[in-house]
């Protein structure tokens, strides 16, 4: 059965709720909510080991079991959301393209807002054709920070507004 966490990072408290089976979803909190349980699982260790060195600059892909769970579509936009490069974004549309409909970047755009397990299936690499930040679960600040985090977005360069 899977057992929630909680781990803070430089933009919020993310809460995690995974098993021995991997990393069921990550999501931001606006809130910090202590957890009384322990590190007990392995599978655990390693996902705060990796938020860890990722968020220190240490790490830029991940190696952690993930469990995801979504319809083959948004399993296939997702599979192509982890071939991103640290550093580097996509648009929607190129997304879109890449998957073969032109045409689909709605739905891409909706299985892109499902992925619950952001920063390991980087969908904040995704932006609009035109530069701009846009959709993230977590906000568009978070996005905005990640993306300088990574380096694919510099300091003065803000698509955010």
């Amino acid at each position: 059965m899977p057992n929630t966490y909680f781990y803070n990072t430089p933009i919020g408290t993310l809460e995690i709720i995974g098993d021995g089976d991997g990393i069921v979803s990550m999501t931001f909190q606006d809130e910090y909510t202590d957890t009384s349980e322990d590190l007990d699982s392995e599978v655990i260790k390693q996902c705060f080991l990796e938020l860890e060195q990722y968020f220190a600059g240490e790490r830029k892909f991940f190696d952690m079991k993930i469990n995801p769970f979504g319809t083959d579509f948004q399993m296939k936009v997702w599979q192509r959301l982890m071939q991103i490069p640290y550093g580097e974004t996509i648009s929607y549309e190129a997304l879109s393209i890449d998957l073969g409909d032109v045409k689909a970047i709605r739905a891409v755009a909706a299985a892109n807002g499902k992925n619950r397990l952001p920063i390991v299936i980087p969908c904040h690499r995704v932006i609009g054709k035109d530069g701009g930040l846009t959709g993230f679960a977590g906000g568009l600040d978070r996005k905005e920070w990640l993306l300088k985090h990574e380096g694919a977005l510099i300091s003065n360069q803000l698509s955010l507004f």
